[in-house]
C-alpha cells in the first residue's frame, strides 16, 4: 500500500509554470518553467551509435527469452542523492560502458540488458520513451488463458508472438528540427509541450534547466505517430490566437504588470487546455524503479477510442511534483489495438461475450480484430465466416 500512494492518477504540472509559447510554422512549443530546482536529481544523455539495439528483458516480464528490438539513438543516466544535497555536476560522474556491440557488416547492433538498470548505488540507466512502448507492446501480451476453441494453436502457444508497432523519427517531422534550433530557452525552463499543428504530439520535463540545456535536442531524436507527421506535411501554420493587454486599463507601471501577469495567466490556462488529452486524464501506471524520493513509472491514459491517448514516463518525487516526464501520442490504429485487447482480456477472452459488450455481432467483432492486425489469433475457419457474413451484410 505505501507504494500504491506514489501511483499518479494523472499528469499534473505540479511544481511547474506554463510560459507563453513560440511558434514555427505549424510547430507550436510550450516552455514549461520549474519554481523550485532542489539540484538532489540530475539527468544525463548517453549517446548510442548503432544501427539496432536489442534489449534483454529477463526478469522484467513473465515470458522468459523476451527482447525488444528498435533504434535506441540514446539513454538517459538518472543520478540523484539520499540527503537532498545537489548531485555532482555534469561530467563528474563516472560513464560506464553500457552493454556490448557488435558489428554484424551490414549494421552494428548493440546488446542491453534491461530497459533499466541500476549501474551504482545512487544511478539508474534507462532507455527513454522505449520503457513505455515496450510496457505498451507488452500489454495483454500472453493472449487467451483458457483454451477458447476460436483461438489458433499459435494463440494458444504464443499468446500474441511478436509485436511491433511503427513511428516517426522527430527529423521527419516538418520544422520540428527549426523549431528547436531558433527558439528561445527560457532561465528556468525545465521542459516543453510540443504541438504539431495544435496537436499534442510530445510533453518532456526534467529536474534541472541546466539538464534541459544539454537535452533540448534531444527531442529531434524521440520517435512520433504518423498523425504528426502528416499534420506537418499538411499545415504550414498554427491556429491564429489573441491575448493582448487592455490598453483602456493601463495608468502606470503597476496597472501594467497586472495586466501582464493577467495575458499569462490567460495564456498558461488556454495552453494547458490545449493539452488536456495529457492532462488531467485517468491513468494506469506502474512503478518500473524506486529511488526515495523518487519514483520512475510508466503510464498509459485510459483507453478511450474517441479521445486522443498517450504513453509516456514519469519520476515523481514523494510530494507529488514531476521531475521527469516523456511521452508518445498514440495513433488511432494503435489504441483501437489495445483497447480490443483490453476488452477480450477484460471478458477472459470470451469473443461473444466481449462482442455483446461492444454492441457488435460476433462477425462484425472478428472482423475488428482483423483491421486491427489481430486476425492471426483466431482459427481460420472463424475468419472466413466472419469474412463470409460481412460480404452479405455489405450486397
Amino acid at each position: 500500500m505505501a507504494q500504491k500512494k506514489h501511483l499518479p492518477q494523472d499528469i499534473s504540472l505540479q511544481g511547474l509554470e506554463i510560459a507563453p509559447s513560440q511558434i514555427w510554422g505549424a510547430v507550436r512549443i510550450v516552455p514549461l518553467l520549474r519554481r523550485q530546482v532542489c539540484g538532489d536529481l540530475r539527468l544525463m544523455q548517453r549517446n548510442y551509435a548503432e544501427d539496432m539495439t536489442i534489449v534483454s528483458l529477463e526478469g522484467e516480464m513473465e515470458a522468459p527469452g523476451m527482447k525488444y528490438f528498435s533504434y535506441v539513438p540514446h539513454g538517459l543516466v538518472m543520478s540523484w542523492t539520499d540527503d537532498g544535497s545537489p548531485v555532482a555536476a555534469y561530467g563528474g560522474q563516472m560513464v560506464k560502458q553500457d552493454g556490448k556491440r557488435l558489428n554484424c557488416g551490414c549494421a552494428k547492433v548493440r546488446l542491453m540488458h534491461r530497459m533499466a538498470k541500476r549501474e551504482s548505488k545512487n544511478q539508474l540507466r534507462f532507455l527513454p520513451l522505449h520503457l513505455a512502448m515496450e510496457g505498451f507492446l507488452s500489454l495483454f501480451f500472453s493472449g487467451p488463458d483458457v483454451a477458447w476453441s476460436e483461438y489458433s494453436k499459435y494463440a494458444l502457444s504464443h499468446g500474441l508472438g511478436c509485436r511491433y508497432e511503427t513511428s516517426i523519427p522527430g527529423r521527419y517531422i516538418a520544422g520540428l528540427e527549426s523549431a528547436l534550433r531558433v527558439f528561445e530557452i527560457h532561465p528556468r525552463q525545465v521542459g516543453v509541450l510540443v504541438f504539431v499543428a495544435e496537436a499534442l504530439a510530445s510533453a518532456f520535463v526534467v529536474p534541472t534547466s541546466e539538464d534541459y540545456r544539454l537535452l533540448h535536442t534531444s527531442l529531434i531524436e524521440d520517435f512520433y505517430g504518423e498523425l504528426l507527421y502528416e499534420y506537418g506535411l499538411l499545415f504550414d501554420t498554427t491556429f491564429p490566437m489573441d491575448v493582448s493587454v487592455d490598453e483602456s486599463q493601463v495608468h502606470n507601471l503597476a496597472t501594467l504588470r497586472k495586466a501582464i501577469n493577467k495575458m499569462r495567466g490567460d495564456w498558461a490556462s488556454f495552453q494547458g487546455f490545449m493539452a488536456e488529452g495529457l492532462l488531467q486524464r485517468n491513468l494506469q501506471s506502474k512503478i518500473l524503479y524506486t529511488a526515495k524520493p523518487f519514483f520512475l513509472q510508466r503510464f498509459i491514459t485510459d483507453l478511450d477510442p474517441k479521445q486522443e491517448n498517450h504513453i509516456g514516463e514519469v519520476i515523481i518525487r514523494e510530494n507529488g511534483d514531476l521531475e521527469y516526464l516523456k511521452t508518445y501520442r498514440l495513433s488511432a490504429k494503435q489504441t483501437k489495438r489495445v483497447y480490443l485487447l483490453s476488452q477480450l482480456s477484460a471478458h477472459n477472452w470470451n469473443i461473444d461475450s466481449t462482442a455483446v459488450t461492444l454492441g457488435n455481432t460476433r462477425e462484425e467483432f472478428v472482423s475488428r480484430l482483423e483491421k486491427v492486425g489481430f486476425g492471426y489469433l483466431l482459427q481460420q475457419n472463424i475468419r472466413d465466416a466472419a469474412r463470409k457474413k460481412t460480404r452479405k451484410t455489405r450486397h
